[in-house]
């Protein structure tokens, strides 16, 4: 097994008030070399926005864009008619395919917290579309929640890429083995609160990690700890 730790002090940093994000790969102001990204796995941005502040409207083509909610809320405007508001929980993503244009906006009274993640597409020029869906975190406590999949299904979006996005919150000390085709994959964890033990690393609150050369993996998930777990491919 091959591993590879970004912890998150050392994550690109962009900050104009409004939004504050955080780049684990290069995106918009931060370029860094040595982070192109991860596998196909092209940004992974844990984003803050204000309340009444957000993006206007900008477009987007040929790119799986995948918006994880962990605080707040966000409305979603785009070219497709999609005019929808999304909270705490929700799941969405946009298929660019082609090219749609989008805009979104704080539109609660709270700080919006969200995970920006955008993975190459399988497929060029595809029609674009959007989707949501709400994953209570009552409903996944101590397991794995498919929150993201190239596979259609009606429990979890889809995404034009042989990839999965999964969600983790483990309210008690567990260890979670997970196991995958290896070909041609990796892996990527993102702490988003408690700790994660893997392959001898201790990956704290923000931290990541990248995991390839292996077909299982073994997260030893401490009291109230919640993650993302990323199965990307390599290359396309």
């Amino acid at each position: 097994m091959q591993t590879k730790l970004f912890p998150a002090a050392e994550r690109g940093i962009k900050d104009i008030g409004w939004l504050k994000s955080n780049f684990t790969f290069s995106f918009s102001s931060y370029a860094n070399p040595t982070r192109p990204g991860f596998g196909l796995l092209r940004a992974f941005n844990d984003d803050f926005v204000e309340t009444g502040k957000g993006f206007g409207i900008h477009p987007h083509a040929n790119m799986e864009i995948i918006s994880v909610m962990l605080a707040g809320s966000m409305n979603h405007i785009d070219s497709l008619g999609y005019k929808e508001v999304v909270h705490k929980d929700w799941v969405q993503i946009m298929s660019a395919g082609s090219g749609l244009r989008h805009e979104e906006y704080n539109v609660g009274d709270d700080e919006v917290n969200f995970l920006q993640i955008w993975v190459e597409p399988k497929q060029q020029n595809i029609t674009p579309r959007y989707q949501r869906r709400q994953f209570p975190e009552a409903q996944r406590v101590n397991q794995l929640t498919t929150i993201v999949s190239g596979e259609e299904g009606a429990a979890h979006c889809w995404i034009n890429q042989n990839a999965k996005l999964m969600l983790g919150y483990y309210d008690a000390p567990q260890t979670v083995d997970y196991r995958f085709n290896p070909t041609n994959k990796c892996l990527f964890l993102f702490v988003i609160s408690g700790s994660v033990t893997v392959a001898g690393q201790a990956v704290g609150p923000r931290d990541s990690i990248g995991l390839w050369e292996t077909d299982q993996v073994s997260l030893e998930c401490a009291a109230d700890t919640r993650f993302v777990l990323i199965e990307a491919p390599i290359n396309g």
